[in-house]
């Protein structure tokens, strides 16, 4: 404020106590912006303002150096956020928290956000995973019949109905020779459709691999894809989604990684499965539901679980590739083509300190025999002891099928077995076992 006029904020003309030195400035002909106020005048002012100055710096280094103790630490987060929205050329709604910045930054920002490999398969995949309830009949202590059920998971694998599952999951509904029992049911819920079930048709299935095919009257469903079980590595991410504990809990997802491949596991009639190992819950009624890569992609079909106290973390899958195999051949055959035969049943029994106690050879107890195949023809019979086959001792049955599933049907292999104290070298050629 000089000692003459000034306009203040609302625009009004204000004078000071000198209003008539105001006039005579304004009639003056040498009236100008440019007017110096006497010496006298401008040596007070100048000291006045060397003052305030003065003072002005002690206050304002007082404030600033209280806004970095107290108040900076505060604000150090969303100074950076902004800051950092500044470096990247994002900018953000204060009010709802969105980004309005370029639309093709935009984009990355939610697929960073929002993208969980886990939702994403998820949804690409549960569409595709059923429920299956096998109802059959049970005899009672009166022997009386009683309905009984069991329910499991299945894998839809063509548009037009084809479903692959666990043969366990099917088999209360099928005789000792594969087939549907009569008054037995095997019905399918699909997730979209869980009020309203189909009643499936059963295609055929393997029961040493524990996988069967049963087929739905349907078009357009949502069939998986499939990925590769041999590419597969330890550590990698798996999914599994089925109905542990049945219908009720349709859907589960469960999540883990791959623990383990190739890992060995016996399974019912001295048989052996080389399966998958993973971490990712499967419970009973998952057996027959998928096992997913991080792609969303079918590498495995959940199966078994270790049971028991102090097992956890232990669950099993076959392997896709393997599993793709056996369900196309009964899709298209009803049987897996290409097995050797050698049509005999082993007694169980019968182990190497059963052999010692006896006296006998060591090998695989014949129980009996099938008609009109390799073993019937070449007249290997019931009680006899298979101690070689095609020149490699066997000690048991999976030692046997293993040397057996070397060849293919129509090869003949020379099998040795011990009869009533006497060893006999026998030419077998094996057939296709379509069992």
């Amino acid at each position: 404020m000089n000692d003459y006029g000034f306009n203040n904020e609302n625009g009004n003309n204000q004078s000071s106590s000198h209003g008539s030195g105001w006039d005579s400035l304004k009639s003056a002909s040498f009236y100008t912006e440019s007017y110096k106020k006497p010496n006298k005048k401008s040596t007070v002012s100048l000291m006045q303002l060397v003052i305030v100055a003065l003072v002005s710096s002690i206050l304002g280094g007082g404030v600033v150096a209280a806004f970095f103790q107290f108040a900076a630490p505060a604000l150090q987060p969303s100074v950076k956020g902004y800051l950092s929205s500044l470096i990247s050329g994002e900018t953000v709604n204060k009010e709802t928290g969105t980004n309005t910045s370029s639309p093709d930054m935009y984009r990355k920002v939610e697929i960073v956000k929002s993208d969980s490999p886990v939702t994403a398969i998820a949804e690409k995949v549960s569409p595709s995973i059923v429920g299956i309830r096998t109802t059959f009949k049970t005899q009672s202590f009166f022997f009386d019949e009683q309905d009984g059920k069991s329910e499991g998971s299945g894998i839809i694998i063509r548009t037009n109905g084809y479903i692959m599952t666990n043969y366990h999951v099917v088999e209360a509904a099928l005789n000792r020779s594969g087939k549907p029992v009569n008054g037995s049911k095997i019905e399918v819920f699909l997730p979209n459709h869980k009020d309203k079930p189909y009643v499936a048709q059963y295609v055929g299935g393997d029961q040493r691999t524990d996988l069967a095919v049963i087929k739905i009257d349907a078009e357009g469903l949502p069939a998986v894809e499939f990925g590769n079980s041999d590419e597969l590595k330890v550590g990698e991410l798996a999914v599994a989604i089925g109905n542990p504990a049945g219908l009720e809990y349709m859907g589960s997802v469960t999540v883990g990684v791959i623990s383990g491949l190739n890992r060995t596991i016996p399974i019912a009639d001295d048989k052996e499965m080389k399966l998958i190992q993973t971490d990712a819950a499967i419970n009973p009624g998952n057996s027959g539901g998928a096992l997913l890569n991080s792609k969303g992609q079918v590498i495995g079909v959940n199966t078994a679980k270790m049971g028991g106290s102090g097992f956890e973390g232990l669950g099993f899958a076959i392997p896709i590739n393997k599993a793709k195999e056996i369900t196309d051949n009964l899709i298209e055959y009803k049987y897996v083509r290409g097995r050797p035969f050698l049509g005999i049943s082993a007694d169980p029994r019968f182990n190497e300190a059963v052999a010692q106690r006896y006296n006998v050879p060591v090998g695989v107890l014949v129980a009996d025999v099938s008609p009109l195949s390799g073993a019937y023809k070449a007249e290997i019979k019931a009680g006899d002891i298979i101690t070689k086959f095609d020149g490699k001792l066997v000690k048991n049955l999976n030692e046997l099928n293993e040397a057996k599933n070397k060849r293919k049907p129509g090869d003949t292999v020379e099998v040795e077995i011990y009869r009533d104290g006497t060893t006999l070298k026998l030419q077998v050629q094996l057939t296709e076992d379509k069992g």
